[in-house]
Order: C-alpha cells, then sequence, then structure tokens
C-alpha cells in the first residue's frame, strides 16, 4: 500500500513512493546532456519528475506503463510541483496494488449503474426501452461501462468516470425536461445514454489511462454507431425513423464540426444532448482543477479551456 501519493508531496519534500509511468520524454540541454521527462501517476492525480543525471543510464531499466521506485525531491517550477528524480527504478507488478495508481470515481460504480438502470427502465417507448435492456442483457458492456473513463484528461478522466458523466447527464435530463414543453423525453433520455458508450472500446484503463488502436483510428463516436445498430437490429420491427433520430443524437452530441461532430444537432433532442453533455463535463473539469500555486484562488492555466478560473472564498470574500 502507497504511503505517499501525488497530490500530498509539498516543495522541498523528499519523496521515495511508487508510481506508475505514464509518459517518457528524453530530451537534450542546450549543452548536450541528455535529460528525461516523465509523467508519474497515482491515483490521486500526477506529478511530472525530471531527471537530470545519469539519465541515459535510469532510462534503460524502465519503459512507459511501468510501475516505478522514485526517490528524489520535490521543487517548484512554473508554480507546479516536480519531482527533481534522483533515481527511478522498476518495480514487479506483483509487488504493487493495482488501484493505487488509477485514479477512481468516489461513487460506487455497482450503485451507478443501478441508479441509471432505474431512470431507463421508466422509458415508456418500447422500442427504445428495448434497446436499453439490450445493452444492459450485455454483461461484458456493462462491465467495461463500471470502469471505464469519460475522457483521457479533460472531464471525468478517471475510472468509472463515463458512468458517473453518463448518469449526471441523465439527471439532468430529468430536470431540464420539466421546464419545457414537446420534448420527446424518451428519445433523450436513451441518447444521454449511449452518447459516450463507444468510449468503452476508445480506451484502454488496465493502466494508464490511453487510447485503443481503435480510439485512434476511429472514435468513439464510429465505434458507438456500429454497436447501438447491432444492438437495434436485435430489437423486432424497430422503426427505421427512431433509429436515425437515436443515431443522429450520437454523431451530432459534440455540437460543432471543429469538436468531432460530423454532423451538427438538428433535432430539439440533440441541441439539449448536446448542451447538457458540455455543460456536465465543463463543471465537472473546472471543479477539479488544480490551484495555480498553494493557496492561490487562481486555478492553473486550463489549455482546452485558454483560460484560468477565479474560486471566491467560502465567505465570499467577506
Amino acid at each position: 500500500m502507497k504511503s505517499l501519493y501525488a497530490a500530498d508531496i509539498r516543495e522541498n519534500q523528499l519523496v521515495d513512493a511508487m508510481f506508475l509511468v505514464a509518459s517518457k520524454n528524453h530530451g537534450v540541454t542546450k549543452g548536450g546532456t541528455s535529460y528525461l521527462t516523465l509523467k508519474l501517476l497515482d491515483r490521486s492525480g500526477e506529478i511530472e519528475g525530471r531527471v537530470w543525471d545519469r539519465a541515459e543510464d535510469l532510462a534503460r531499466g524502465f519503459d512507459k506503463n511501468d510501475f516505478v521506485r522514485v526517490r528524489g525531491q520535490a521543487t517548484i517550477y512554473q508554480g507546479k510541483i516536480q519531482i527533481r528524480v534522483q533515481d527511478v527504478s522498476r518495480v514487479e507488478e506483483s509487488k504493487v496494488a493495482a488501484e493505487d495508481f488509477l485514479p477512481k470515481s468516489v461513487n460506487d460504480p455497482e450503485v451507478m449503474l443501478a441508479e441509471l438502470q432505474a431512470i431507463l427502465r421508466a422509458i415508456k417507448n418500447p422500442h427504445l426501452l428495448g434497446l436499453a435492456e439490450a445493452c444492459f442483457g450485455d454483461n461484458e458492456l456493462m462491465d467495461l461501462l463500471k470502469q471505464a473513463p469519460g475522457a483521457k484528461t479533460i472531464h471525468h478522466p478517471y475510472l468509472s468516470g463515463l458512468l458517473e458523466h453518463t448518469l449526471s447527464v441523465l439527471k439532468l435530463i430529468l430536470k431540464v425536461v420539466e421546464n419545457y414543453r414537446d420534448i420527446d423525453v424518451d428519445l433523450l433520455l436513451i441518447g444521454g445514454f449511449l452518447h459516450d458508450i463507444g468510449k468503452v472500446y476508445e480506451f484502454t484503463f488496465d493502466r494508464a489511462l490511453d487510447y485503443t488502436d481503435a480510439g485512434q483510428l476511429l472514435g468513439h463516436l464510429v465505434m458507438e454507431v456500429g454497436l447501438v445498430t447491432k444492438k437495434i437490429e436485435t430489437i423486432p420491427e424497430f422503426p427505421t425513423e427512431l433509429a436515425l433520430l437515436v443515431k443522429h443524437m450520437l454523431v451530432s452530441h459534440h455540437g460543432a464540426y471543429e469538436f468531432g461532430s460530423p454532423k451538427l444537432p438538428q433535432t430539439l433532442e440533440a441541441v439539449i444532448l448536446h448542451s447538457l453533455d458540455d455543460l456536465d463535463g465543463k463543471i465537472q473539469a473546472i471543479q477539479n482543477m488544480p490551484e495555480k500555486e498553494p493557496g492561490s484562488k487562481w486555478t492553473a492555466f486550463h489549455r482546452a479551456y485558454g483560460r484560468s478560473f477565479y474560486r471566491k472564498t467560502p465567505d465570499g470574500g467577506e
């Protein structure tokens, strides 16, 4: 069991701890000396490690996705904690507890899945209910859904993050539809359930969170349309138009061509799904952004959003 986690490391602290190597990059200083830049992970988050001495020798002893023991000292660089690594060596997988190294949702995946299923089993349209049940009956799919991350970096980037995000979107749908008329709630719910289901195949998450080959080559939008098409084919007399409307929500939920949607949302339900998906992802990402520096009211700069965010004090600064 780990005793020191990345999130707990402070400036000038001596570090002797195990991490998972998420990335390993070689560099050369202006003076021609080799160095290593490491992204080190555990379940609390990530921390950068820099190897300045004996970089070439130490690099031969481990690879990306290895568990390693790191010894060094924590320093501050550009407002962020990093480890100046003095020694790093590979650790056999049998000597570590894998659950110490991948971040995971604070919520129980079994409880989340049960709540998700309860929401969807209230669907009245028999064809859409049948589609939900076809997915629920796929044990492999449900097992992957309970484990998969919501993304690699931007939002819900941890085990069970996809399920947490999907359930949150369904709950938002139930609240929003109370405020508007003429919404096909059943269609919107099934879209909320399936809009990211392809991510169970887009990511690998047995060690570091990363993309599968299919994830890199196809992406989750393409994979989930294929998955949903196969499930629909098992449901007798599934209406052709309804199948198109379901698939349209999947391919348009990113909301813009530049964000990877091959189609823009062109139904009311697709517009709502995109908006709620975007809202939930942004709120989670902003709430979990690290501080710019310890004690700062500002978060670190978020590259995807192009800004830092201000966090007011609990009493509003009064």
